[in-house]
């Protein structure tokens, strides 16, 4: 299963751990675990590319960790594209369920 957490302080978003992988299918052919790769790894890649915000990553070598961190408040660029990771991951939980992936989000 896929454990996607996102992380806020003072209602701010802090960032987001995503670990673990869905068990849909063989490795290779796991579109769930396909899906949540290419939100993530673009929601790092959007934040570092289209704003100024400050940010720390870590991953693992097989590819089922990957953490952001955000080292101050974010821009609202930054929220939206975390808000629209968070829109994403709620679609392919309601897609494919919660055998395959929970997403926690706080208040």
């Amino acid at each position: 299963m896929i454990r996607f957490k996102v992380s806020k302080s003072d209602g701010h978003y802090t960032g987001f751990i995503c670990e673990g992988h869905a068990g849909y299918a063989e490795e290779g052919q796991d579109i769930i675990c396909s899906a949540v790769s290419a939100l993530t790894i673009n929601t790092v890649n959007s934040i570092d590319a289209l704003t100024e915000d400050a940010f720390s990553v870590e991953q693992s070598e097989d590819g089922g960790y990957l953490k952001l961190t955000l080292t101050e408040i974010p821009s609202d660029r930054t929220v939206l594209l975390m808000d629209s990771l968070i829109l994403g991951m709620k679609n392919i939980l309601e897609a494919y369920g919660e055998d395959y992936l929970s997403v926690t989000i706080p208040q």
